[in-house]
């Protein structure tokens, strides 16, 4: 072997584990977007991380969260949405109003949502069956269960 090619194999070889490394996947980051405080969500949050769990994620193995809490103020999801927008996180994780500032904020990564209201008559979504777009999410229709609850019960 002449000094040249024993210098690329060599170069080579030094140079593999660089490469491996860089093929190596980042773990995804995912963006939790809460308009309360950590104490404040925490069984949704301990719900949330269980989520994930079950389908085989789970934080700081396989997945990173990257957490935004407005601290009850509402006028703070605006920065936090774009602020987790600006990170290209892969997917956020929004309660109530926090879809509204998350929505605002991208149309491009993917938002999934926990609602008590209709989110069609709130303007979200198209429908629900084909949300459309980047959100998507849970809908509890707490207001028109509500009002199924006070109805009279008519007994013929």
């Amino acid at each position: 072997m002449r000094r040249r090619e024993f210098v690329t194999v060599l170069g080579g070889v030094a140079a593999w584990p660089l490469a491996a490394h860089a093929q190596q996947q980042a773990i995804p980051v995912l963006g939790y977007l809460d308009p309360t405080s950590p104490g404040d969500s925490a069984e949704p949050h301990r719900g949330f991380l269980q989520g994930l769990k079950e389908t085989g994620y789970v934080e700081s193995e396989n997945v990173a969260i990257s957490y935004r809490f407005a601290e009850n103020r509402i006028d703070r999801l605006p920065e936090l949405a774009g602020d987790l927008v600006r990170r290209q996180v892969a997917v956020v994780f929004t309660f109530a109003s926090g879809v509204f500032a998350a929505k605002a904020a991208t149309t491009v990564i993917p938002i999934v949502f926990v609602l008590a209201d209709d989110p069609v008559r709130l303007g979200l979504v198209p429908n629900i069956a084909r949300p459309g777009g980047n959100l998507t999410g849970i809908n509890f229709l707490n207001a028109e269960l509500s009002a199924k609850r006070l109805e009279p019960d008519v007994i013929e």
